[in-house]
């Protein structure tokens, strides 16, 4: 390991002062805007107790939240493990907010505290600004503001409404969090005069039509099938039928919540939306960032900005961070995202400017190009997990991490290895590797597909059923039973197989 001591080292020793911290940030960022050409949003650092880190990493990771008594439980849970050694905490924070705000852990010695001003300031940084579901499904500069009156909202609420009615709500709302995302729709950024004229409009709305909806439930005078079946399909128009998104259906059509639990389902909704993306970049994310770390600590090193020693105890910190057990290694839990987006990162870098023959036949377009920084924030932009997978997964990455693909038959008695390291291999390694991150294979797809306003008002959800896997029934009823809660009358669920089409299952919760 030899350095080019160009400049004296910007600190010597593990202490830090907010001096130093100061001039790193500085020699930090001028090498990440001016050598990779970063572009983020403004950086806020905070230094934190390791208390506060547990706070905030038990509370989402946000640092306005509501309160809700699951977030302590979190907190009780990781102080004990922590306590005990059998988890560290976090190094930081990242905020995907406008300014991008870091939280640093006061213990983290400097060289840490360099490495992590790199990770996340720049790296995370970046890729909140310029990854497009970032781009598309939140708005960065808003989503403070929001979680304060967010914040505000509940605590009035509680104030009002007493404790147990507020948690209630919250309870059934977190239990539906994972289907309270719209997936495919870009929502819209109205101004604030939009808002407040939507929101006056949606409160009039309510006010006009919940007597005549919900007073009593009408008598069916008339039994004429077609007819049944044109209000039906009436009633499926009027409230744009199949809804994927739960919550916001509850929230928009449910008998009877009252207008204060429908704000808090659209206060779980927004947050719920808000990591949306970050669900569907995890590999990319933290790819970037430690991409992003890893050179620019490498760089200052060159420049005799850091010493030996804060380098070593970095690279122990940055091999920490992307170590890959292996399959039959006891602390195995799957691919690392951090090793895997790092490691493709890399492998881009090196396709780009020192390419082996079979890159030139699996990547054309940018096999020698020699610019690797344009097609790292190109990919950086423009894609999510599945889908850069699926594009930069090369040979040489699944050679060197050794991958293979075994086939799972419920029908057969033993797994067979169906993707070994030969072309055909690598090729469908890769595709079922993307797939795996695909969140709409990931998740359930359940969908409200009915609803009898006018009738009995039972909820009718569909469960398209993926591979014959179906849902655990002990999970499923007990969300259910939230479900039902928050619509207040039956709810009926039935399972169709994706591929034949035909019924799998049906349950009903009165």
């Amino acid at each position: 390991m030899t350095a080019t001591m160009t400049k004296k080292p910007l600190f010597d020793g593990r202490e830090w002062t907010f001096d130093t911290l100061s001039r790193t940030y500085d020699a930090i960022e001028e090498i990440a805007v001016n050598e990779l050409g970063l572009d983020t949003y403004p950086n806020q650092l905070e230094i934190i107790s390791a208390e506060q880190m547990l706070d905030a990493h038990s509370s989402a990771g946000m640092p306005l939240m509501y309160p809700h008594w699951s977030f302590g439980k979190h907190f009780v849970q990781e102080e004990k493990a922590y306590r005990k050694g059998y988890s560290g905490l976090a190094y930081e924070i990242v905020i995907n907010s406008n300014p991008c705000i870091s939280y640093n852990m006061e213990q983290n010695s400097m060289p840490i505290q360099t490495l992590v001003m790199a990770h996340a300031a720049f790296g995370h940084n970046h890729f909140f600004k310029n990854n497009y579901l970032f781009r598309q499904w939140t708005d960065a500069g808003s989503a403070l503001d929001y979680l304060e009156y967010a914040k505000k909202f509940v605590a009035k609420c509680e104030e009002e409404r007493g404790s147990p009615a507020v948690e209630a709500i919250l309870d059934a709302a977190h239990a539906l969090m994972d289907h309270g995302v719209s997936r495919y729709p870009r929502p819209q950024k109205p101004t604030e005069r939009e808002k407040r004229e939507r929101d006056e409009e949606i409160r009039n709305y309510r006010a006009r039509t919940f007597n005549d909806l919900w007073r009593t439930v009408p008598v069916k005078k008339d039994k004429d099938e077609k007819k049944e079946s044109a209000e039906a399909i009436r009633q499926a128009i009027e409230m744009n039928l199949p809804e994927e998104n739960l919550v916001y259906f509850i929230e928009t059509y449910s008998p009877v919540l009252e207008d204060w639990q429908r704000e808090l389902l659209s206060i779980v909704r927004y947050v719920a939306q808000y990591f949306y993306p970050q669900r569907q970049t995890k590999v990319m994310n933290e790819g970037c960032a430690t991409f992003v770390h890893h050179y620019i600590v490498n760089a200052m090193y060159d420049r005799g900005l850091i010493t030996e020693g804060a380098m070593l105890e970095i690279l122990h910190s940055h091999s920490s961070v992307v170590f890959q057990a292996d399959f039959d290694d006891p602390r195995y839990s799957g691919l690392n995202p951090y090793a895997l987006g790092f490691g493709m990162m890399q492998d881009i870098k090196r396709i780009c400017t020192d390419p082996k023959p079979e890159d030139q036949e699996w990547f054309k377009d940018i096999a020698g190009c020699g610019d690797w920084r344009g097609v790292l924030k190109e990919a950086w932009a423009n894609y999510r997990d599945e889908s850069f997978i699926k594009q930069y997964l090369s040979p040489n990455m699944i050679r060197s991490m050794r991958l293979f693909s075994l086939a799972d038959d419920a029908n057969e008695r033993h797994y067979t290895v169906t993707s070994i390291h030969d072309e055909r291999g690598y090729r469908g390694l890769r595709e079922r590797l993307a797939r795996s991150y695909e969140i709409g294979v990931v998740e359930p797809d359940i969908q409200v597909v009915g609803a009898d306003l006018r009738g009995d008002r039972t909820l009718r959800l569909q469960h398209t059923v993926r591979n014959r896997i179906p849902l655990s029934e002990r999970s499923r009823d007990e969300v259910l039973k939230h479900l039902r809660q928050l619509w207040g009358y039956d709810i009926s669920l039935v399972g169709v197989d994706r591929e034949t089409e035909k019924k799998v299952y049906e349950t009903r919760v009165s």
